[in-house]
C-alpha cells in the first residue's frame, strides 16, 4: 500500500502561533468589564464549594450575580465598535 501525503509545504501559517489582531484587541477590551464581572462570580461560587453558605456569603453572591447582569445589561445597550471586514 502507498503512503499518500502532502508533497507541498504548507503555505498557511499556523493559527496558534498568530497574533490576535486589532479588531479581537478591541473585543476584548469592549467585554472587559462582563468578563471582570463573571470572573468575580466564579470566584465567589469556587469559595463556596467545600463550606455551608452563611449570610454574608449569600449577600456577596447576590452581589456578584447582580454585577453579571449589570454588566450584561451595559453591553446590550452599548453600541459596540464597529470593526473588521468592510468597516
Amino acid at each position: 500500500m502507498k503512503h499518500i501525503g502532502a508533497l507541498q509545504a504548507v503555505v498557511t501559517a499556523d493559527l496558534s502561533d498568530r497574533e490576535p489582531t486589532g479588531a479581537e484587541l478591541d473585543a476584548i477590551a469592549y467585554e472587559t468589564p462582563l468578563i471582570e464581572a463573571e470572573v468575580e462570580l466564579l470566584d465567589v461560587q469556587i469559595s463556596l464549594l467545600d463550606r455551608p453558605a452563611s449570610e454574608l456569603d449569600m449577600r456577596r453572591l447576590r452581589r456578584a450575580r447582580r454585577k453579571v447582569l449589570a454588566a450584561r445589561r451595559e453591553l446590550t445597550n452599548q453600541v459596540a465598535p464597529v470593526t473588521g471586514v468592510g468597516a
